[in-house]
């Protein structure tokens, strides 16, 4: 039998040819998605600006070379900073997922899809302001959106049955997958360019988990999807200027992405491409906290009034919650930074319990030096609830399910609250949306003047109009 290799390039894979066909050819008729694009935009715009008050966060900002201004570049929203596409893609990325804030999507693989905008909007930004300075027309603000639309069902679409976290691989190298397909349709590429930067994604070194985990949760994860977005806007860049791709980066043996990192497994795709994700994206509205631990939280708010007084007889607190929820954010022992805390379920419940709140400030060390917390947290048991379980994987539930008891010492012990359905869950999108608003009034607020919090918000509450907007002009709004 011969063991030579093949020399003739074969056809790609279909999973990179189907992704390009999507961005290419899908046509976006539904005006839910739209609709819910705009407010996953400004959602992840405030929680960008919120960012900006956090020295660990900014920090990170800026050009590689401080004092580097580049001409028509993309300008970073809260900031005075222009900057090639690639690093402001970087800083928009970081600054919109710092606060763990942002929208979430929940499957076989969790992730964020909003972290696709780091990439989207340096990339339109850069593009438009580079297309005026030649005497052409930008790029409008409804491009944007479509580009949302479809990064976030390419992100959404392989988290559904694909779980990466259980290969140890970190859910933002879909982000970079995602990114890269469509800043390469913004760029003008075409169906072969977008499969050539889809593949380099793949054949990318792939981020480890470990940085959200015990013993090594570190801030890392709080860039790792600026990171990661920025990574799609350079293979984009590389593969319009004619860069070849990898035709079988994902199922050529021994080498490819599913023998090497996916223990020989192929992805399976068990629904079209359409606009499926956003339409039924998770918003954090409520709590900057990790998305399973959010139904805990309004229980524990909840029950907050009834133990006034009673913390110190309180023996046990058990939380009924999902098998996703245990392996990610059932965390015991020392806890040693906010990257830590605002991905351990005790420490949100406990802090929510002891406060009636939670803020981003919760998990910085000043809140965190109160020991009524690791006290309190010391006697929470969490366990599995089976029917929870099955019920977030349950398409047409996907529900995010926890409940809270508190019992005492006096031998009584508080009613067990239920909570399905998260706030920013498509099912209370009704009862969500004006609190999504208020929640970008706020970001705003703390960061411009009136007049220019009036300007900002009359421009992007009009979907129609937002998308007729320039998008250069859409992001002067928020300079500083």
């Amino acid at each position: 039998m011969s063991s030579r290799i093949p020399a003739a390039r074969p056809d790609p894979d279909q999973i990179l040819v189907a992704i390009a066909d999507y961005v290419l050819d899908f046509r976006i008729e539904s005006s839910a998605a739209f609709n819910t694009a705009r407010y996953c935009l400004i959602d992840a715009l405030g929680c960008g600006l919120e960012a900006l008050a956090y020295p660990a966060c900014a920090k990170l900002l800026g050009p590689i070379v401080p004092g580097t201004i580049v001409p028509h570049g993309a300008r970073v929203p809260g900031t005075s900073f222009q900057l090639d596409p690639v690093q402001a893609a970087f800083n928009i990325g970081t600054l919109i997922r710092w606060l763990d804030f942002n929208d979430t999507w929940l499957a076989a693989e969790w992730g964020h899809p909003s972290d696709n905008l780091g990439g989207i909007l340096a990339t339109a930004d850069w593009l438009s302001r580079t297309r005026i300075a030649s005497g052409q027309p930008p790029l409008q603000m409804r491009q944007v959106l479509e580009a949302m639309i479809k990064a976030y069902e390419i992100q959404g679409i392989l988290a559904l049955e694909n779980s990466f976290n259980r290969v140890g691989l970190d859910h933002v190298l879909l982000v970079k997958v995602a990114t890269a397909a469509v800043c390469t349709w913004l760029m003008g590429g075409g169906r072969q360019q977008i499969i050539n930067a889809v593949s380099q994604a793949f054949v990318d070194g792939q981020p480890l988990r470990t940085y959200r985990h015990a013993p090594n949760t570190g801030s890392r994860k709080s860039w790792a999807a600026g990171d990661a977005t920025a990574r799609g806007v350079l293979l984009s860049l590389f593969s319009v200027k004619g860069e070849m791709g990898y035709p079988t980066a994902l199922t050529a043996r021994t080498w490819g992405f599913y023998d090497a990192l996916f223990k020989g497994q192929a992805f399976v795709v068990s629904r079209p491409y359409g606009s499926y994700v956003i339409e039924n994206v998770l918003f954090k509205i409520s709590f900057p906290a990790e998305f399973h631990a959010q139904t805990a939280i309004e229980c524990a708010i909840e029950l907050h009034p009834q133990l006034l007084g009673r913390l110190d007889s309180i023996v046990k607190v058990v939380i009924r919650s999902h098998q996703s929820a245990l392996r990610i954010i059932d965390k015991q022992g020392p806890l040693h930074n906010p990257a830590d805390r605002d991905h351990c379920l005790q420490y949100m419940v406990a802090y929510a319990l002891i406060a009636g709140q939670l803020t981003a400030e919760a998990y910085e060390d000043q809140a965190a030096a109160d020991p009524r917390i690791d006290a309190l947290r010391a006697k929470i048991e969490v366990v599995e609830e089976p029917a929870f379980s099955r019920d977030y994987l349950d398409p047409g539930k996907r529900s995010i399910a926890n409940a809270v008891q508190v019992f005492f010492a006096d031998g009584t012990c508080s009613e067990e609250l239920v909570a399905e359905y998260p706030l920013g869950h498509r099912r209370r999108r009704a009862e969500g949306i004006p609190v999504l608003l208020e929640k970008f009034r706020k970001h705003l607020a703390r960061r411009f003047p009136p007049a220019q919090q009036a300007t900002i918000i009359e421009s992007s509450l009009d979907v129609r109009g937002l998308g007729a907007l320039a998008v250069n002009a859409y992001l002067d709004q928020y300079l500083p």
